[in-house]
C-alpha cells in the first residue's frame, strides 16, 4: 500500500475515478432502499481480494496450457480466455459475492443483487486497473476507463440480475429455479468476459470494429437492464415481478 505514496496522483486518479463514478451511478439507481455503506465497502474489498485469487489460478492455468498448446493458437486462446481467465475472475467474484450477501438481512430487494454484484466487480476492476497503470502508464488507464472498467461493471450487471432473481426464487420456496438462476449468474458473465478478452486479442482492423460493436451492445444492454430493473424493483418477500 505504501506504493501509492510514490505514484503520480494523476495516475492514481485515472485508475480509480472510473470505478468510483460507476459505483455511484449504480448506487443511485437503487431507489427503494439504499444499502448499508459498510456492506458496500466490504463488497469492494471482496472484489479486490478476488483479484488476487484470480491471479493465482490464471498463473496455474497458463502454465498448464503452455504444456499442451502453442501460445497464440486458437485452442490456447479459447481455453485461456473462456475457461482460465473468465472462470477464474467471474467465479471468484461470484463466490465472494454469495458468501457476503446471500443471507444478509439487507438483501431484501431484487435490484440489490445488481448493486452487490457491480460493487464486487468494480472492486476487482479498480485494483486490476491500478496494476495496469503502475506498469503501463496513463495511456493504458484512459483506454481501460472506457473499456475494461465499464466491462467489469457490465459483467456485474448481468451477474446481479440473475443473482437477485435467484434470491427471490429462494425466498418464494422454489429451490430448483433459484439454483438455475445462480448457475446463470456465473455462466453468463463468464461467457461475456471470455468473448470480450478473445475478441480483444484478435489482430485485425475488422476485428477492431467487431470489438467496438460488442462493447457498445453490451454497454447498451446493461444500461437498459439497470434502468428497467431499477424502475420495476420490488421487495422479494412475495408477489410477482416483471
Amino acid at each position: 500500500m505504501f506504493l501509492f505514496l510514490y505514484m503520480n496522483p494523476i495516475l492514481i486518479a485515472a485508475a480509480v475515478i472510473p470505478a468510483i463514478v460507476l459505483l455511484v451511478q449504480v448506487y443511485r439507481a437503487d431507489r427503494l432502499e439504499p444499502e448499508p455503506p459498510v456492506l458496500l465497502l466490504s463488497l469492494v474489498l471482496y472484489g479486490i481480494f478476488a483479484t488476487g485469487l484470480a491471479m493465482l489460478t490464471e498463473e496455474l492455468g497458463s502454465a498448464l496450457l503452455d504444456r499442451s498448446f502453442p501460445r497464440s493458437s486458437t485452442a490456447y486462446n479459447v481455453l485461456m480466455y473462456f475457461v482460465v481467465v473468465a472462470f477464474s475472475e467471474e467465479g471468484f467474484k461470484y463466490l465472494l459475492l454469495k458468501k457476503r450477501t446471500w443471507r444478509s438481512p439487507a438483501f431484501n430487494c431484487q435490484f440489490d443483487g445488481v448493486v452487490y454484484a457491480v460493487f464486487v466487480s468494480l472492486g476487482f476492476a479498480l485494483w486490476e486497473n491500478i496494476g495496469y497503470v503502475i506498469r503501463y502508464g496513463l495511456g493504458t488507464a484512459l483506454v481501460r476507463a472506457v473499456t475494461a472498467v465499464p466491462g467489469h461493471a457490465c459483467f456485474g450487471v448481468f451477474m446481479g440480475a440473475w443473482y437477485g432473481l435467484a434470491r427471490r426464487y429462494d425466498n418464494l420456496g422454489r429451490p430448483s429455479a433459484s439454483r438455475a438462476c445462480r448457475v446463470m449468474a456465473f455462466l453468463l458473465p463468464a461467457f461475456l468476459h471470455g468473448c470480450y478478452d478473445y475478441i480483444a486479442t484478435l489482430e485485425s482492423v475488422h476485428y477492431g470494429w467487431i470489438f467496438a460493436a460488442f462493447i457498445a451492445a453490451m454497454f447498451l444492454l446493461a444500461f437498459l437492464l439497470i434502468r428497467k430493473m431499477s424502475r420495476n424493483d420490488r421487495y422479494i418477500s412475495g408477489g410477482r415481478y416483471y
